[in-house]
């Protein structure tokens, strides 16, 4: 019977969910907490306060006010992202999946999908701009039936 791998994430959480074809079953596989969260909120909360980044480009700082700023939060979506492709890729390549679905946010989309193996963009069947990552039991089984819609 063939199996769905779901891969429910935003930047923070991922969950690996296993569902068979007739939707009945929903069964979590793995559980990804990003270790870096909290320094994201702590960064998310400074900038937004304007204490990040005082004397960029004075004497303050030996750089000048045009070097390109990466944000924090873009290199944890790029870093989590490359480990749960990389999770999902591995799970394709030993063939526990049939099918491939991806409930996430936006920015975690976009950072997922170019790290996905070609196998796994081949079984790639769904793509579903949506954080589930905090609902549980019959919620998250309903809510992914209806993301995924009938058949899927």
């Amino acid at each position: 019977m063939p199996k769905t791998c779901i891969l429910i994430a935003n930047g923070h959480r991922a969950r690996f969910l296993e569902q068979d074809q007739s939707g009945a079953t929903l069964v979590e596989l793995a559980d990804f907490i990003y270790p870096a969260a909290s320094t994201l909120t702590q960064a998310s909360a400074a900038r937004a306060s304007g204490k990040q980044g005082q004397g960029h480009g004075s004497a303050e700082h030996g750089g000048t006010p045009f070097e390109p700023q990466t944000s924090g939060v873009e290199k944890a979506y790029s870093r989590f992202a490359r480990q749960l492709a990389d999770y999902l890729n591995r799970a394709v390549d030993k063939q526990h999946c049939d099918r491939v679905a991806l409930i996430a946010t936006g920015p975690m989309l976009g950072a997922l999908r170019p790290r996905l193996s070609p196998r796994a963009q081949e079984k790639l069947v769904r793509s579903v701009d949506s954080d589930f990552t905090h609902y549980q039991g019959r919620d998250l089984q309903q809510r992914v039936q209806e993301a995924l819609g009938p058949g899927d």
